[in-house]
């Protein structure tokens, strides 16, 4: 008899709403090498999750087509192309939804063939979590590096590494300590953060719901468990405002509003909007729903906005923070992702799709394609189906983009084949290449004539940088000073990591001096505080020193960046308010 996951009784529809409508949402995808067994594995944690339909069930055992050695082939109820049946294998991708007492989740079922790369890269595309499955009887084989490459481009954070097939190998510990150093190895080389491994059968369902009996060796959660208690991503969102433009609204002559999708930050009646391209400033004056107005918008969710003056907006503008704009730009770098029988040529024509604006791109030069075999790079002319390269692209018209890791909704886009339609490629975006096109870009100075005589001010490396001078200081944890001074230096702030073990404590006050001089967020990292290091950073910081605590805890780590952030924005000179520079929000407090 198989198990179920409990359901908890929920009285009357009304509190079966409420208690759904308040559970958190999973997303998260399947991927691996073919024959892995995802679809198996998705089948069976739908079963024993009782997400399955008697009539779906019946339909199941009555099927001409079983390839398990059980009377329930799982792997059908997520393949259902008559293609994938026969063949035996995941073409398309499946999203499946169920739930339990703690989560609601949406599955993607992606294929594991190489040559439908490019429906993984899909389905994995909104997925907090990758589930990558290894078989304990092959090990780690290119495909299962290729979609581990593929989750770490598109940002996953979570990969849970399920050692599927264990029944085959008798449930050794020692294959699955292998195999679980091997995947810990190459998560490390990829730099995805959480990665937890678990030995699992798909057939016979040994660690999916409940803890199996036959591996009394392993004390980790069971793969449902860990999707039930992985923390979700909380900082996605999270940075300054950015409000693509998807159409504009006007019912009548008194009404001109602009619909769209809030990719991140909050927006209030009241709140200043930068239009770009135009470079107009405005300010919000209502914002629209479908159940009236509201007091503000929050990143994922769509709204009309009503502005005070009216601006000249149309789909593919943005509406963005004035402090801290997206980066503007005809030329760019970007991780592409080629999903294309024809290759990717340079200097070809293609269509960019762009958080609703669509331009003419060409790809200018290929940096480096990914060896997957490997991880390693490698120069290259073009790039073939499911090559993955680092690609310089030049559009016809700026583009209002941030890198990939700072947001995923204006880091993005896809190309498109102009003749076709065909959707070619998927790109994330890492860089800007050219600042002369930048919204934050000063006009161009002659070498030979500067505009002012005598020192450089710190006022002037102020407004030069687009922020003051301060300090964090971080004790105990040094990978999250790294991650704060990476956060900062993606935000485009001039950020510098001073480790207390590289500098003389006699050396530390002028060392501090001279970088604060230069205009920089110092972040001051000591294994451990003592009253004379603190001193010496309050005598150079002044009221600008700030103490940032960190600990382990995943979630009180993200409190303390978005902490930190929060800070780091309010250092912020808006150059375009005033002439001399003032700093975003008048005053900086501890």
């Amino acid at each position: 008899m198989l198990a179920t996951a409990h359901v908890e009784p929920f009285g009357s529809l009304d509190g079966f709403l409420e208690q759904n409508l308040g559970k958190e949402l999973l997303r998260f995808t399947t991927a691996g090498s073919v024959d892995d067994g995802k679809s198996t594995l998705i089948g069976r944690l739908l079963h024993e999750s009782a997400a399955v339909y008697e009539d779906q069930l019946a339909a199941i055992k009555k099927s001409r087509v079983n390839r398990s050695t059980g009377p329930i082939d799982f792997s059908l109820l997520t393949d259902g192309l008559r293609a994938e049946r026969e063949q035996g294998i995941t073409i398309d991708v499946a999203y499946r939804y169920f739930s339990t007492a703690k989560r609601k989740f949406i599955i993607a079922d992606t294929p594991g063939h190489e040559q439908y790369t490019r429906n993984m890269a899909t389905g994995a595309s909104t997925a907090d979590l990758a589930v990558i499955l290894v078989d304990a009887t092959k090990g780690l084989l290119p495909q299962t590096r290729r979609h581990a490459y593929i989750a770490s481009l598109l940002g996953i954070p979570n990969v849970l590494a399920a050692i599927n097939k264990m029944d085959l190998v008798e449930y050794q510990e020692n294959v699955f300590r292998k195999l679980e150093h091997d995947f810990a190895a190459l998560a490390h080389h990829l730099r995805i953060p959480f990665v937890q491994c678990v030995p699992v059968s798909a057939l016979e369902g040994d660690n999916l719901v409940a803890r199996s009996e036959k591996t009394p060796w392993y004390f980790g959660p069971t793969l449902l468990e860990h999707l039930e208690i992985v923390p979700l991503r909380q900082n996605y969102g999270t940075g300054p405002l950015r409000f693509p433009v998807q159409s504009v609204i006007r019912p009548d002559r008194n009404f001109r509003g602009f619909a769209g999708r809030v990719a991140s930050g909050e927006i209030r009646p009241g709140d200043a909007v930068l239009a770009l391209p135009s470079g107009q400033q405005t300010r919000v004056q209502t914002i629209v729903s479908y159940d009236g107005d509201l007091d503000e918008a929050i990143p994922s969710q769509s709204v009309v906005l009503k502005l005070e003056r009216e601006i000249d907006l149309s789909r593919g503008d943005m509406l963005v923070s004035p402090v801290d704009p997206p980066q503007v730009s005809k030329r760019f770098a970007a991780m592409v992702v080629w999903l294309d029988a024809e290759p990717m040529r340079l200097n070809q024509s293609y269509l960019v799709k762009h958080a609703g604006r669509q331009v003419k791109a060409k790809a200018t030069r290929i940096r480096f394609r990914v060896d997957v075999n490997n991880l390693t790079e490698h120069p290259a002319s073009e790039l073939e189906m499911n090559g993955i390269a680092d690609v310089e692209l030049e559009a016809s018209v700026p583009l209002f983009f941030d890198s990939y890791s700072l947001n995923r909704t204006t880091g993005s886009f896809i190309l498109i084949d102009p003749i076709s339609n065909a959707t070619v490629g998927a790109a994330m975006i890492r860089e800007g290449l050219s600042r002369s096109e930048s919204a934050n870009a000063e006009p161009a100075l002659s070498l030979e004539e500067p505009t002012r005589s005598g020192a450089v001010t710190p006022e002037e490396r102020h407004r030069r940088h687009g922020h003051r001078s301060a300090i964090f200081s971080v004790v105990g944890n040094r990978a999250f000073a790294e991650r704060l001074e990476r956060s900062l230096f993606e935000r485009r702030f001039h950020a510098v990591l001073v480790s207390a073990e590289d500098v003389a404590p006699t050396s530390l006050p002028s060392v501090l001096s001279a970088l604060q001089e230069a205009g920089a967020v110092i972040i001051h990292w000591s294994a451990a505080t003592s009253p004379e290091q603190q001193a010496a950073l309050a005598d150079v910081a002044g009221e600008s020193l700030f103490e940032i605590p960190s600990t382990d805890k995943d979630e009180h780590l993200e409190e303390a960046l978005k902490r930190a952030l929060g800070i780091a924005a309010k250092l912020r000179i808006d150059v375009a308010a005033t002439g001399s520079g003032k700093v975003n929000g008048d005053a900086v407090t501890h």
